[in-house]
């Protein structure tokens, strides 16, 4: 249906997104369309400004959460998704019956932050693992409780008040990502709860995508929830420092998500692209971390696959210029000799 609609749009009005004129030739699209997560928007409205005035291809880009961006990709509603968790067996092959191999390519890293709202408290709450998942179980119930208060610092001294928590009402990879962690530090969690983008969550509020997550946790004292980084600095939320593998008590920060990156990437050399880099070891990683894949079928047409191409090219080397001003992590150099062979794969129909 999406291909016939675009086709007969170009037909009527002579839009010139890629489609048969009358000289019968295949033109190059002047406009790209893509979606899926939320952890990656603000990253790829700023792609879409540059990569337009640069080489005059639009990038329409809407978020929705990850399994939406891996549903419309996979019905190709859109020219490529965007999923902060890896596609599953059995979406892989959904897919592969639709339209072929699928690829995922690494775009950004980023950490997700347990952010909260508690007034009055200026240093940042210090968490474990194992205490975040007995706070998303509800085991832990308020601030104060015994668990929570003794892995602060001297002199700070948590409020007597209820936890609220706030979860991902939709798929989400930043759930994913979240749920990915919980499962390496909590065998509670792993059993009862597991990781996925969609989980049935114990207890807790339902808000779509980090922005509902994030305006959740700003408006209510005593919320906590799990975001990514860019949302908490963007609306000035607090965010707690997380104990990593090495017992290191962490705030995410550009420098300790590429820690982790480089560390796990070291430890386990991918055997393909779609590697996990939570927990990592080292005393400078950040624990909760995780990627963002652009995922695309295999087999291009001919009059939008070029562009697509170019690209999620152009996004893996120049477009990562301008990932730390956005609070991302930048790809591992080592990550991208693999990609660029990875994107040498695509095939262009004639």
């Amino acid at each position: 249906m999406h291909h016939f609609f675009r086709l007969t749009v170009c037909a009527l009005i002579g839009l010139g997104l890629g489609c048969k004129q009358e000289d019968g030739k295949s033109h190059p699209a002047k406009e790209l369309t893509g979606s899926g997560s939320t952890f990656i928007q603000p990253m790829m409205e700023q792609w879409a400004a540059v990569f337009k005035r640069e080489k005059d291809i639009g990038i329409n880009y809407s978020g929705g959460g990850s399994t939406n961006g891996i549903k419309q990709m996979t019905d190709k509603a859109t020219d490529f998704g965007c999923t902060d968790a890896p596609m599953t067996d059995e979406q892989i092959q959904k897919a592969e019956q639709e339209g072929g191999p699928v690829l995922h390519i690494p775009l950004v890293m980023g950490g997700v932050v347990p952010a909260y709202n508690l007034p009055g408290i200026t240093k940042p709450v210090r968490f474990t693992g194992a205490v975040l998942a007995d706070i998303f179980l509800g085991k832990i119930k308020k601030w104060s409780d015994k668990q929570l208060q003794e892995l602060q610092e001297a002199g700070v001294t948590l409020p007597d008040q209820e936890i609220v928590t706030v979860h991902r009402a939709e798929g989400s990879g930043t759930t994913f990502i979240f749920t990915s962690y919980l499962s390496e530090v909590s065998p509670t969690w792993r059993d009862q709860v597991g990781a996925k983008q969609l989980v049935q969550w114990p207890i807790g509020n339902g808000e779509k995508g980090n922005p509902g997550v994030a305006g959740f946790v700003k408006r209510t004292a005593g919320a906590i929830g799990y975001v990514e980084l860019i949302f908490v600095l963007k609306n000035e939320i607090q965010f707690g420092a997380v104990r990593n593998k090495a017992g290191k008590f962490l705030l995410a920060s550009l420098e300790s998500v590429t820690r982790a990156a480089e560390a796990k990437l070291k430890a386990q050399p991918p055997t393909d692209l779609t590697i996990s880099i939570v927990d990592a070891p080292g005393d400078e990683s950040y624990p909760i971390c995780g990627t963002t894949w652009a995922i695309l079928y295999q087999k291009q047409p001919a009059d939008h696959g070029p562009a697509v191409k170019e690209f999620l090219t152009w996004a893996t080397h120049a477009g990562q210029e301008a990932t730390a001003k956005n609070k991302y992590a930048a790809l591992p150099s080592s990550l991208v000799k693999l990609i660029d062979e990875k994107l040498g794969t695509i095939q262009i129909a004639k």
